[in-house]
């Protein structure tokens, strides 16, 4: 299987991922969640809902926002991090991330 991951910080500010099962291979949706718990963690996001329990998308999309567009330009590694476990976490093979109107789409 393909899997497409677009994040968007604009109109013209998008970047494309593509993996195939074997970039997923070996990591598991629990391992997703772990990495982007930390992630929340370490770059002291804020939650989006202060009152109620924050979900895997509410996360996903904080940790893009608060890592920042830098870190997909350059394509590095946290970047494929980020899309590999977004990919395991959703469990969805074509992901839109967009950062700006802080909305997920299949």
């Amino acid at each position: 299987m393909l899997y497409h991951v677009v994040v968007m910080f604009g109109k013209d500010k998008q970047y494309e991922f593509k993996m195939s099962d074997g970039d997923l291979a070996g990591r598991s949706a629990e391992e997703a969640r772990r990495w982007f718990d930390k992630e929340f963690t370490d770059l002291e996001c804020e939650p989006s809902n202060p009152v109620g329990k924050v979900l895997i998308i509410d996360k996903i999309l904080s940790v893009a926002r608060y890592g920042g567009e830098s870190r997909f330009v350059d394509g590095k590694d946290w970047a494929h991090d980020f899309v590999r476990y977004a990919a395991l976490a959703l469990g969805r093979d074509t992901i839109r991330v967009d950062v700006a109107s802080f909305s997920i789409s299949y």
